[in-house]
Order: structure tokens, then sequence, then C-alpha cells
């Protein structure tokens, strides 16, 4: 059993619980963080009732979990994640659409505008580009991300971008207003304290073959960091299919829905990995409940150093926001 104390809990209600544990035959190990205190009771049974009325006690939660301070049990209401005036969680679904990479000055501007002509509220674009091959572009490293600050700065757009390692998150930090966590970083555990540490708000991808509660589980070393404003990304898992790159596991956004208080968004480009899915699978998304999408998008797929078989046209990505719209406007949203 886990008993989850207040943030400003004191020693001497902690010595509280643990004189209650103690008169209950429980043995009792106490484990702290910026984000909460918690202590862990051995032996079978729910002594939640009797727990819960102790002064300082927020939560009890019985059984074995890779997640605490996600759980609906920790924070009964949704957190709102707030990146300048973009809000996720809130009635308005919220778009993040941009390059995979940033390829150039010419390339970044000109889809940073497009994009916010269609509504997007966020640009997106790697600097730092994690590649299965060492010969794949890499990204522009510092000089993408002054860049992406100074196209930010023309748009209003706030910009959201990978970091790959903890030695980064001070960089992209300082240029950043949202620090990416990859698929691939999920389970990089040095790399997600040092994100929570960073104070930034943190978008987080699903691995490919990470299962739920291990994706809280990540999301719980950031938030025990002390650092609240974290938004989930589905992105699709890796399956026995080849139709797609991935497969959108859209059951997972209402799934997570009911386990959590943090905001989720969809990441269709990657889920599909093919351009045109991509429109389908963000409408479904979004009918699912999604907090938000993620989409790529560039001057010309084509020409892309990165990931062109999925990344829309500025004229598709127009063409998809009228049915999101819909969409949304038909589950009390907006977007």
């Amino acid at each position: 059993m886990i008993i989850v104390l207040e943030r400003g809990a004191t020693e001497s209600q902690l010595d509280g619980v643990l004189r209650e544990a103690s008169l209950q035959g429980r043995s009792a190990s106490v484990t702290r963080s910026k984000g909460a205190t918690l202590v862990r009771l051995d032996g079978p049974g729910d002594l939640g009732e009797r727990m819960r009325g102790l002064p300082g006690v927020r939560a009890t939660m019985v059984g074995n979990r890779s997640y605490v301070l996600a759980s609906r049990e920790f924070q009964q209401a949704d957190t709102l994640v707030r990146v300048g005036d973009v809000v996720f969680g809130g009635t308005r679904a919220v778009l993040i659409a941009g390059p995979c990479s940033v390829e150039s000055r010419e390339q970044v501007f000109a889809v940073a505008r497009a994009v916010k002509a269609s509504g997007a509220h966020m640009l997106r674009g790697g600097a730092f580009k994690p590649r299965t091959s060492p010969w794949s572009f890499q990204g522009m490293g510092e000089e993408g991300l002054k860049l992406l600050a100074e196209v930010s700065k023309e748009t209003g757009l706030p910009v959201v971008t990978e970091v790959m390692s903890p030695d980064q998150v001070d960089l992209v930090g300082s240029y950043a207003d949202m620090l990416q966590i990859g698929s691939r970083s999920i389970q990089n555990f040095p790399l997600l304290r040092a994100a929570g540490r960073s104070g930034k708000p943190i978008l987080l991808k699903r691995g490919m073959a990470t299962e739920i509660d291990e994706f809280l589980g990540a999301a719980d070393y950031i938030l025990a960091e002390g650092n609240p404003n974290v938004v989930l990304c589905e992105r699709g898992i890796r399956t026995f299919d080849t139709a797609t790159r991935f497969t959108l596991d859209v059951v997972s956004i209402p799934v997570l829905e009911r386990l959590t208080h943090l905001p989720v968004i969809a990441d269709p480009s990657h889920a599909t990995g093919v351009a045109h899915l991509v429109a389908p699978a963000a409408r479904a998304a979004i009918a699912a409940g999604a907090d938000g999408l993620l989409i790529e998008t560039h001057p010309d797929p084509r020409e892309a150093l990165c990931d062109g078989r999925q990344a829309l046209t500025m004229a598709e990505l127009d063409a998809m926001m009228g049915p999101i719209r819909a969409i949304a406007a038909a589950i009390g949203r907006s977007i």
C-alpha cells in the first residue's frame, strides 16, 4: 500500500503516519521527492480509510504500480499545462505543427507563417534529431534552436523541440518554450529527472513498445522533481502490421483520461508514417478526446531531410482543419 502525503506535510504528521502503521503491524519505508513524500506499507489488506483520516495524508493507493503522482487518486482535477498563452487540458484542443527538423531559415520561417495561418497554436521543429542510422541528418543543433527562437519571436508561436540528453537540457531550455522527450528517450531516467528539474513544460512521447503503466511511470520521474507541467503524447506503438509505420493506439487516449489528470495529445504523423493517413488519424484522435495534435508539415515533403513521407504540405494541413474543427465542436470542444 502507498500513502501519499500533502506537499506541505510536517515531520510530526509523517511521524503520525508511521506510528499508525506500526500500530497496525506494518513496516514502512519513506521516499521523498520534490513532488511528494510517499510511505510504502508492506502486508496484505487495505488500510486506506484509516490512513486517509490522518493529518497530512493526501491519498492512499493499493497494489504495485509504476506511477503515483500522475494518477487520478493523487489528483482528481485535470491538470492544465500552460505554455505562454497556450493551455493544454482545457476546452480547446491545441494544434502543434511544423517540420520534423529545422533545415534552413527559409524553410522554418515559411512553415511557421503557414501553420499559424492554418490555426496552429504552437510550432514544432527538431534541432537535435535521434536517428536510427548515424549517417542520417542529425539536425542543425544550436543553430536550429536559434532559428526556432527567432521565428517564435516573429510569429508569436511558442516552440517545442526535442532534448536528447541531460547535458542538453539547459541549452535547449534557453531557446524553447517546451521540452520534448522523444519516444526513444522515455526510459532515459537521468534525462527525465533533468527535464523535470528544468521547470519547463514537458511534452512526453510514448515509446513505441511502452505500456500505459510504464508511460505514466516515466511521467512520475518528471513530476517527482516538482514539475507539474507534463503533457503526454500518444504517437503510435509497434505492432505486427506493416501497412503503417506504427499503429495509432486511439483507445489509449480515453484509457489515459481515466487513469491520469495529465493532458493527452496525439501525434498522427509518427503513428501512421504516411501523409494521406494523417488527417483520418487526427480526426479519430480528436473524436476520442485528445487534448491536442502534433502534426508534421513541410513546404516540399519530397525534399525533406527527415520523415518527408509523413509530412503534410501547407495546403494539406489547411484542408485538414475544417473537419477537425467540426469533430471538436461535436464533442463540446474547439481547436
